[in-house]
């Protein structure tokens, strides 16, 4: 069996490329089989570079092909953060509770019509011997002004869904699935794949 390494320890993120992957007779496996692998630091400056920055150096590292997504929040009245540095926005221990609360002190006198926000991914994917290709997804939304809902995790408390007219915190795992900003690149992936990988199947 054929095998994709998703450059993640995240269990539940993995799902999501397994139910894709397995209808195609691919073997996932995460870096939590590669614990020999040395974390790769995310230095790019976009979501796009830090992705590909992570896929092709594990790629490299193992000769498979690697999956690897980056993915935050993009705020418009703080001119685009916290951005590449989500998950570690209020500090490197990267600690959800002091991130939203950070968000919300800095929007605090922002008005609900200038509180526009989304989540955006970016996924890449490195096959050996061919060029890296690179899918985005978004989530369109607004900052609320408290914490709405206990589902979730990161900035899905503060953060309102317009698709679904409630805070992403209030979705259950399907609902959230069904309109991420991960399971938007997973789709374009998804419908891309047969060219994507012609020429790795036929190796």
């Amino acid at each position: 069996m054929k095998e994709i390494i998703i450059a993640t320890k995240n269990k539940g993120k993995t799902k999501e490329f397994q139910q894709m992957f397995a209808k195609r007779g691919y073997q996932v496996l995460t870096l939590l089989d590669f614990p020999e692998l040395e974390d790769v630091e995310e230095t790019g400056t976009t979501f796009e570079e830090n992705a590909i920055l992570k896929a092709e150096t594990i790629s490299k590292q193992l000769g498979k092909i690697v999956i690897s997504d980056d993915s935050g929040l993009v705020v418009d009245a703080l001119n685009g953060r916290p951005g590449v540095y989500s998950a570690r926005y209020a500090g490197e221990d990267k600690n959800d509770e002091a991130n939203n609360n950070k968000v919300l002190e800095e929007l605090s006198d922002v008005p609900d019509d200038k509180r526009t926000a989304r989540f955006y991914c970016a996924l890449a994917i490195a096959v050996p011997g061919q060029q890296t290709e690179t899918f985005s997804g978004t989530v369109e939304g607004r900052i609320l002004h408290e914490r709405q809902g206990t589902n979730g995790f990161g900035y899905d408390p503060i953060f309102f869904s317009l698709d679904e007219n409630r805070a992403m915190a209030e979705l259950s795992s399907e609902e959230k699935n069904a309109i991420s900003h991960r399971g938007k690149a997973l789709k374009q992936l998804d419908e891309q794949f047969d060219s994507l990988f012609e020429k790795e199947s036929k190796l």
